[in-house]
């Protein structure tokens, strides 16, 4: 029985970090493409369509991608699982802030499976878009993806489909997080979800999930007839963002009849005007939770929320060019896949062992700081500039490599070559001792 040839290589760090994925591909051509669009999604081209992908993998076409995407016989669910199983792994016990968001994105006309004109948050109106409810961790200000779930409008179901309201589909993910293992000290969503007292709050509550929930500025509450609705004075505090900025904003809680564990508050910028742009209803559910606390924690919300979308735009999350929704699931999973392998080089996530350019003993990786692009820090979006440096050199022999066909320069080949392999002596973030999901 003859042996199945190696998948051709890449970058290193791309390929050590596709290898723990590598026994979900019966094919070696699949594994290959699958490697590619990871490539891909972190090379700096502006759109991220199948024939650009190719280019920059120095492919003659995109057939084997699109052959990826569409019938090579690998599953969504299994590539999730494994890649929740990696993040797990490394967590290692540790407990999560959970974000409940959705992602909506403009497409034309109604071919494209669960397309319609619905609320597009990336927009901020009512467009003709595809919509998906995602969940995403945070920990020490940095996210990763977790999962995410089309969002199916009753009218665009297709046979053998069943309508679920976007809470519903968060509420249904929650759950599988908790059973497949996951810990979450706090769950951020916006207000679709802090409305929906049958299925979300409610799992919320079954499981004593701490959270904290935007509702609208016109959430009732049933009260008995002896009890009122009172409100305490403002409070200024200084909302502290990300970068360490601060503001000041303030703050009220809004009692309905009895204090309850359940809490309600009003934040805005300017308590005499009370803006409607910068004036916020918030509901909670966190044990001795301070105003201020209520404050970051929604705030928190919304950073995160944006730069979760910025990332995901970065990688082509929007850019497939396909109508069957099976195919795009499996685009969107490659996306997830991607978008965890540049997460991976942050600090959070980091594997034991993998050690940062700076502090690399090799006199040739620790020298990579010395570029003028290559950028200090330990953001999500600072690596992912920093790994398009090193995927760089590849890329560009790959773009080039037809003229060289016209125009042979053994010279620039091998200097090519050279840089080729400087760049492979970066270590990435491997996993380590993987097992496969048979056997996790």
């Amino acid at each position: 029985m003859i042996a199945p040839r190696a998948a051709k290589p890449t970058v290193r760090f791309v390929d050590e970090y596709c290898e723990s994925y590598r026994d979900l591909f019966s094919e070696v051509r699949s594994f290959e493409a699958f490697k590619h669009l990871h490539v891909g999604a972190i090379a700096e081209i502006p759109r991220k369509s199948l024939p650009a992908v190719a280019k920059v993998n120095g492919l003659p076409n995109a057939q084997s991608l699109q052959q990826f995407l569409v019938n090579s016989p690998w599953q969504v669910q299994h590539l999730r699982e494994r890649r929740l199983d990696l993040i797990l792994k490394l967590l290692k016990g540790r407990k999560l802030i959970l974000v409940i968001d959705e992602t909506g994105d403009r497409k034309k006309g109604r071919t494209t499976d669960y397309v319609k004109r619905q609320y597009i948050g990336n927009l901020g109106k009512v467009e003709n878009g595809i919509v998906s409810v995602d969940a995403y961790g945070v920990i020490d200000n940095i996210t990763f993806p977790l999962m995410f779930e089309v969002y199916k409008p009753k009218e665009r179901l297709k046979q053998g489909d069943h309508y679920q309201s976007k809470p519903k589909i968060a509420a249904d993910m929650i759950q599988f997080l908790i059973d497949f293992g996951f810990e979450f000290e706090l769950v951020l969503a916006d207000s679709e979800y802090g409305e929906s007292g049958s299925n979300f709050v409610s799992l919320l509550h079954k499981l004593n999930l701490p959270y904290v929930l935007a509702i609208r500025s016109n959430h009732a509450v049933w009260l008995p007839k002896e009890q009122k609705v009172r409100t305490n004075r403002w409070r200024s505090y200084e909302r502290t963002f990300s970068d360490g900025r601060q503001e000041t904003r303030f703050i009220r809680e809004i009692i309905y009849g009895k204090r309850r564990s359940q809490q309600y508050w009003q934040l805005t910028t300017d308590k005499e005007t009370l803006p409607s742009a910068s004036t916020w209803m918030v509901m909670t559910y966190v044990k001795d939770i301070s105003y201020k606390q209520v404050g970051d924690l929604y705030g928190l919300r919304n950073w995160v929320e944006y730069g979760f979308k910025q990332c995901k735009n970065e990688l082509g999350w929007a850019d497939f060019r396909v109508t069957d929704y099976a195919v795009i699931e499996k685009w969107w999973e490659v996306i997830m896949s991607a978008y965890l392998m540049v997460a991976l080089h942050t600090p959070p996530l980091r594997p034991e062992g993998t050690i940062p350019p700076e502090l690399d003993a090799s006199e040739v990786v620790s020298a990579f700081v010395q570029h003028c692009d290559w950028q200090p820090g330990e953001g999500w979006k600072t690596w992912l500039n920093n790994l398009r440096l090193v995927l760089l050199p590849w890329v560009s022999a790959n773009l080039l490599r037809p003229w060289q066909r016209v125009f042979p320069i053994p010279e620039l080949e091998r200097g090519f070559e050279i840089l080729i392999e400087l760049m492979n002596q970066f270590q990435g973030a491997p996993f380590r001792g993987t097992c496969p999901i048979s056997s996790a």
